[in-house]
């Protein structure tokens, strides 16, 4: 036996590893998706050249290991590539679902994305959620991912059903009382305080 096909059945450097699976499809609102593309337009635009001028100029400065300017600047540049590269990913993912779009009769009783659901808990006490893509969560507004443990119990259910949210600490009954298809509300993109959007050279 050739040694090429001793490595074929026994690999010397652990399992074959199956190929990669088809990337998770990324569901989000059109203004969801608008807040991304303007955060990736304003890194790439604005934050990161006036980083680069700032780590230049502190790299002409001379000794870099004692220059904190060039050593925030560095960590500071890699933070923003390592958002910008998760943007773009995010964005290429990226599958458009209009809440208020119009849809057949019989989808638009019945719980999908983009759907705000009323609904009932074992308490009786009642709940109001929207469900909206995993960058779009604020738990403060009730807007909740679609791959919740919640936004599976809701999926396709349609106004009087009830459901069963299986959470890690109990397993609760939950009564569907409404089901509407509105504009969701998500906020826009805004410059965080203290970014570094123009370049800041100090005067020698």
């Amino acid at each position: 036996m050739e040694d090429w096909q001793r490595r074929e059945k026994r690999p010397l450097r652990g399992p074959i590893r199956d190929a990669p699976g088809p990337p998770l499809k990324n569901y989000i609102t059109p203004a969801g998706l608008q807040r991304l593309k303007d955060e990736h337009t304003f890194l790439l635009t604005r934050e990161r050249p006036a980083v680069v001028d700032v780590v230049a100029w502190a790299a002409s400065n001379g000794d870099r290991s004692e220059n904190a300017d060039y050593q925030y600047g560095k960590r500071r540049l890699g933070q923003i590539d390592s958002r910008i590269r998760f943007l773009t990913k995010r964005i290429d993912a990226a599958v458009v679902v209009d809440p208020a779009a119009r849809r057949p009769a019989t989808a638009a009783s019945r719980v999908f994305f983009g759907a705000t659901v009323t609904y009932r808990d074992a308490a009786d006490k009642k709940h109001v959620v929207s469900i909206v893509g995993l960058d779009e969560v604020d738990t403060n507004r009730g807007y909740i991912s679609w791959r919740s443990p919640l936004a599976n119990a809701l999926m396709k259910a349609s106004p009087g059903d009830s459901v069963e949210l299986r959470a890690p600490s109990k397993t609760e009954q939950l009564e569907i009382i409404d089901v509407e298809y509105a504009p969701i509300p998500i906020d826009a993109f805004r410059e965080p305080p203290g970014a570094q959007s123009a370049p800041k050279i100090r005067s020698s």
